[in-house]
């Protein structure tokens, strides 16, 4: 069994895990898409703070309504890049696992 997935969405404010070995069960292809949606606002809005920053003449609530707009963003793409950093270790542990053990499906040469 697989360590669960964090998923890119919460309850309550707390974080949500996924418990599967299925990467394409419904709710693993739903957390791939919300991640890629998520990412992909997050380049939009990162443009978007780009150029409201770039504005001299920007107002106060203008740049506060950015800054909230990239917090929220960077907390999303933080908490993507957290979920995939943790498969990928789970993925490197179990290829470490599947390496070492000689006999395992390994002919063993003398």
């Amino acid at each position: 069994m697989s360590r669960p997935r964090l998923l890119p969405w919460s309850e309550d404010g707390k974080p949500a895990y996924l418990s599967t070995d299925n990467p394409n069960s419904i709710l693993s292809r739903l957390a791939d898409e919300m991640e890629e949606t998520q990412l992909g606002i997050g380049r939009e809005v990162h443009a978007a703070g780009r150029q409201m920053l770039a504005d001299p003449g920007a107002s106060r609530s203008e740049l506060r309504f950015t800054a909230i707009r990239l917090a929220e963003c960077l907390f999303d793409a933080l908490r993507v890049a957290e979920s995939r950093g943790e498969r990928l270790a789970a993925n490197a542990e179990d290829d470490e696992d599947q390496d070492t053990t000689p006999g395992a499906g390994q002919e063993v040469r003398r």
